[in-house]
């Protein structure tokens, strides 16, 4: 088995290539158009990057921090990017990992040349600012230039890094044939080397090397959670942000991992295991970035029921996240959980509302039994009988919230519970609703129905639309509280206990009981 450590030979090479690159780099930042003076000329220890200015902050877009994963690196541990030798232009983001295409007859989106990641930061820093990772949510989808941090800089006077990495089956494979440490956690693999490459390169942008906040949403909360219980990410980050996702909620198993790659190797025709590595580094990505992508979103009962997932059992994430973190993992690490009040309406809507067929009364038990046996079907009926709720869809997204095994609320309290007796760990809760159409599903505080009151959108075309009024307000309280947790580990309430936290939302922001709101005492001994 190939080691999990990266080469310090490979890294002292790189810095002295930089250094015999240094007299050729000089001239070509003197014959170009910017200056150092413009703030847009940053050195790193990978090469020269040319950025862009706004009146208040410094942007670096699509800068490599590892090799591409391409033909002998699919399904490979993650290599440190080699240095580039001229100025690179860093004012456009690089291609989104392969992932479902997102245009009409597109079947595949994205390059597998897409380790990149992005830097936002004040125009004008003063001492080493707090460093903030942001790892995306979508699972089998998303990138991180996208989400536009300029309102988070500009008032925490911070600086934010957003990352790719790779997504779905590329992220994710288990498989028997594939010998390599990271084998089910690729993704992972990158987000560490992300890590080490803002580590060592982050000063250049202001930002403090010794003040790193990992922060990730959906499934990048998930994998942030891996993160606090990977060995191999100890010392790349300082703080954790876990935003919709619980540290709670089992990862897959080696086993299940791996009956799911051959099930999925076979589909794109690599049928023998003996020549199965070989086989699915050579297949076309059509063959398997769109497998089971449809299930992503579906409701589950647990989260770990969806197409890829972190694999627990391995080198590199030895225990499951919560039984890692009852040990003590990341003790010494501050911690921010918490989710929206209405998590899982976004999957009872994909499933059944917005595909058209909402839950009817007489599905409704049956819907149950499904997810829960019979047993548990008949004593949840009566804690959420359908006449307490305005529909059947909605008593079904209220009970899978508080429940929490896909996603949701009394999930997070045993990852609470576990970090509060080693460390430090703050809770929340943004029961800010999102506005639904007339007649619509009422989305409520869905899930990432806070990501616009932290990001603006920076897609091709798009204009920011930052929020106003009542929401302003509240997205300035939120911004604050993240970045003063990022800063110094405190965002500004009391730390977790006996499930109390803080709600967020434009008519109330304050403490809160989270266990008794979502009934709590009646899931935990489910869970």
């Amino acid at each position: 088995m190939a080691s999990m450590t990266h080469s310090r030979a490979r890294r002292t090479a790189i810095i002295a290539a930089l250094a015999a690159l240094a007299t050729a780099v000089t001239g070509l930042v003197a014959a170009g158009p910017a200056t150092a003076e413009d703030g847009t000329l940053v050195q790193t220890g990978t090469g020269w990057l040319r950025g862009a200015a706004t009146e208040t902050t410094r942007t670096f877009q699509g800068i490599p921090y590892a090799q591409p994963p391409i033909g002998d690196l699919r399904w490979r541990a993650t290599e440190p990017v080699e240095p580039w030798p001229e100025v690179r232009d860093a004012t456009l983001p690089g291609s989104p990992c392969p992932q479902p295409g997102w245009e009409e007859g597109q079947t595949v989106g994205g390059s597998e040349d897409c380790l990149f990641l992005n830097v936002d930061t004040p125009l004008e820093a003063g001492a080493p600012m707090p460093v903030m990772v942001f790892l995306h949510g979508g699972l089998i989808g998303g990138q991180g230039a996208p989400y536009d941090p300029t309102r988070i800089v500009d008032q925490g006077e911070v600086v934010v890094v957003t990352v790719n990495y790779r997504l779905g089956a590329l992220g994710f494979l288990s498989h028997p044939a594939i010998d390599d440490p990271y084998a089910g956690n690729f993704a992972l693999g990158d987000q560490q080397e992300a890590l080490r490459w803002v580590g060592e390169n982050i000063a250049a942008f202001g930002g403090d090397p010794g003040n790193i906040t990992l922060w990730g949403e959906s499934a990048g909360g998930f994998t942030t959670c891996a993160q606090l219980a990977s060995p191999a990410a100890e010392g790349l980050f300082h703080k954790a942000i876990v935003q919709s996702a619980t540290c709670s909620n089992d990862v897959l198993d080696v086993a299940e991992a791996n009956a799911r790659g051959e099930a999925m190797a076979e589909q794109a025709g690599c049928t023998e295991v003996a020549t199965a590595a070989d086989c699915l580094r050579d297949a076309p990505l059509e063959s398997f970035v769109t497998y089971r992508a449809e299930e992503v979103g579906q409701l589950r009962r647990h989260i770990n029921e969806l197409p890829w997932f972190p694999v627990a059992g391995t080198e590199v994430l030895p225990r499951q996240p919560l039984d890692a973190l009852r040990r003590g993992a990341a003790a010494d690490i501050p911690l921010l959980h918490g989710a929206t009040k209405d998590e899982a309406r976004f999957a009872v809507n994909n499933t059944y509302d917005g595909a058209g067929r909402p839950v009817t009364a007489d599905e409704y038990p049956d819907i149950l039994r499904d997810l829960f046996g019979r047993r548990d079907a008949a004593r949840i009926i009566d804690r959420y009988p359908l006449e307490d709720y305005p529909s059947p869809s909605l008593a079904l997204a209220t009970l899978a919230t508080d429940y929490g095994g896909m996603i949701g609320t009394c999930s997070q309290l045993p990852a609470l519970e576990a970090a509060d007796r080693h460390g430090t760990v703050h809770t929340y809760e943004f029961a800010e609703p999102v506005p639904s159409e007339p007649g619509g599903f009422p989305e409520g505080a869905t899930h990432g129905a806070d990501i616009p009151l932290f990001f603006d959108s920076r897609w091709p075309g798009s204009t920011p639309q930052p929020p106003t009024g009542g929401r302003a307000e509240l997205a300035e309280a939120l911004i604050g509280a993240w970045t003063d947790f990022a800063a110094t580990g405190d965002p500004g309430w009391r730390p977790y206990r006996d499930g109390r936290g803080v709600t967020f939302s434009v008519d109330h922001t304050g403490p809160v009981n989270i266990a008794v709101g979502h009934h709590c005492g009646f899931w935990l001994p489910r869970l």
